[in-house]
């Protein structure tokens, strides 16, 4: 299920971390014709519903429908099956569900998928990058490295039939390794030089995170949040397409 991508543009994800369709508006109309991709997350989803999947594959964009479904299996094949009617690109799981949920999910989203069309991405979610070590550890009661889990994670998740995984930057070199080239890697956790680090804990630039080998970058507050979005994106391309020249 992996697309070939050439342009830099189409592998870089904007996150709307909005809560209405007017937030939504105003930040992408200075957008438009820049971005190719954005991500919709359980806040906006919520409180739009799935209209604002239709809203935006109207103004040609991408979308990952970021809504994390982690449930028995049986819901999650029918979550899934629900999800592909919306006509979204991406979707994911938590891989924490394990490989019977992430299987059944699968099988639902090609259930859901129209005769002749391709269905959406799916991809697990190995462990957040707001989550250290020592959430990991001690409040989770998760033991090991946190590289150690994800790849683990990783792992299941192909075993599971999925596209590939949400996972840092950092940690792409050992799921390519663990699950081969082709298993997509998604990475947030992106912070252009000198941005805010805010609530991440496990974070690159992208310039890095291309480097490390990620297929998609999801960046948000930096962008959206920003004064001049149009001049942060421009920037941000222009580092990257200098630093793989």
């Amino acid at each position: 299920m992996q697309q070939q991508l050439t342009d830099i543009r189409e592998r870089m994800i904007v996150a709307l971390d909005f809560s209405t369709l007017d937030e939504v508006k105003k930040c992408i109309e200075p957008l438009q014709g820049h971005i190719r991709y954005v991500k919709v997350g359980m806040e906006l989803a919520y409180a739009e519903g799935p209209a604002i999947v239709s809203f935006l594959k109207e103004k040609g964009l991408n979308v990952f429908l970021d809504l994390k479904v982690h449930d028995i299996p049986n819901t999650a094949k029918g979550a899934m099956r629900s999800l592909a009617r919306l006509g979204a690109d991406m979707v994911n799981v938590h891989a924490a569900g394990g490989v019977a949920m992430m299987a059944a999910a699968r099988e639902g989203l090609e259930q859901g998928t129209a005769a002749g069309a391709a269905r959406p991405l799916l991809i697990g979610v190995t462990m957040l990058t707001s989550t250290g070590l020592q959430t990991m550890n001690q409040e989770l009661a998760i033991p090991g490295a946190v590289e150690d889990v994800v790849v683990h994670y990783a792992r299941m998740t192909k075993q599971a039939g999925l596209d590939g995984v949400v996972a840092s930057p950092l940690e792409v070199p050992m799921i390519k390794k663990a699950a081969g080239d082709a298993f997509v890697t998604v990475t947030p956790g992106i912070r252009p030089l000198g941005a805010d680090q805010g609530d991440q804990t496990r974070i690159t630039t992208p310039e890095q995170a291309f480097r490390l080998g990620s297929d998609y970058l999801v960046i948000g507050r930096a962008i959206t949040g920003a004064k001049d979005p149009v001049g942060v994106w421009q920037s941000i391309v222009a580092a990257v397409e200098k630093d793989r020249s």
